[in-house]
């Protein structure tokens, strides 16, 4: 399989411009990217010719950029492990992780991660892919994750992330019923004092906004929808707990049941990004796993009023 290359034809306004400012203002590479492409053969050509950084372009030029490297850097071991692959092209995949795998390789988890199965899937399908993590989802967290094959898209993606360029929402079930019922967790969250693993509320920690809205419930459990505004570690699990409805089957922030389910009852179910290099729009759904499926069968919907265009109930 070719190269992953990002091909520009420089338009009139780029006349006599350095090939450092093009790459950098008008195809947005990073300073770390740009140091890393320069130094390969066909990294940077200009009308098939390998150029340096400051050779000056002409309008209809072709300038090319190789964005996959050919030598992967993440150091993951390829390990067969069952993945679902939602869409996958040369610049991302889009996975729905299943509960109980964590997202990226590390301390006690070297070989039985999103990562590892992707890098064994690559090295048949797409060589020169590497696994570059642009978010992370809980190992006990079913749904919908995305990893870029390359820095170029990785940067691209985290760039959008919390914007409307690349949103998500979660469905989770949770003890009790919230009060009200659609409402936003405005409070900050840093690591708690006695753990390096959880974290808390707490007035020096970094803001953190999650919105939330009741679906359906049977007094002592609820479905919700909720959307993140930030991105810290374990937020909605702090946030629901925080209001003093932790999620159901939480071990750090409520109760461990595996009565109830074997795990935190939390699922990735909409992801929508803009793509990092088409620049096309993605949305992709994946319905409540078998499990959380279960836990809500006898729930009753709640008909909340619509929201306006504000966020305000009519």
């Amino acid at each position: 399989m070719e190269a992953r290359r990002l091909d520009y034809l420089v338009p009139p306004q780029w006349e006599g411009q350095p090939v450092h400012n093009l790459l950098r203002r008008e195809l947005r590479l990073s300073g770390t990217l740009l140091r890393r492409i320069k130094w390969l053969e066909d990294g940077i050509l200009l009308d098939g010719v390998r150029v340096h950084t400051r050779v000056t372009v002409h309008a209809g030029q072709l300038l090319s950029v190789r964005l996959s490297d050919p030598a992967l850097k993440s150091g993951i071991p390829p390990v067969e492990l069952p993945l679902d692959i939602v869409y996958e092209d040369r610049d991302i995949a889009v996975v729905n992780k299943q509960a109980g795998m964590p997202s990226h390789p590390g301390p006690g988890h070297w070989e039985d991660t999103l990562g590892n199965a992707l890098l064994f899937h690559w090295q048949r399908t797409d060589p020169e892919a590497d696994f570059h993590p642009v978010h992370r989802l809980d190992k006990g967290t079913s749904g919908l994750i995305v990893a870029a094959k390359h820095p170029y898209a990785q940067e691209n993606l985290r760039l959008a992330l919390h914007n409307q360029a690349f949103s998500r929402s979660y469905l989770a079930i949770c003890e009790g019923l919230p009060s009200p019922l659609r409402g936003s967790i405005d409070a900050p969250i840093g690591r708690s004092q006695d753990s390096i693993l959880t974290r808390q509320v707490r007035p020096d920690g970094q803001s953190a906004l999650t919105h939330y809205e009741a679906l359906s419930t049977n007094g002592r459990h609820t479905l919700l929808r909720l959307t993140l505004a930030t991105g810290r570690t374990h937020q909605i699990r702090v946030h629901m707990a925080y209001i003093g409805c932790p999620l159901a089957g939480d071990f750090l922030y409520g109760r461990e049941d595996p009565g109830l389910i074997r795990r935190t009852a939390l699922h990735s179910a909409r992801l929508s990004l803009t793509h990092p290099v088409t620049g096309a729009l993605l949305s992709f759904s994946q319905p409540l796993p078998e499990d959380m499926q279960r836990l809500c069968q006898d729930f009753s919907p709640l008909d909340l009023p619509p929201l306006d265009f504000s966020g305000k109930r009519d």
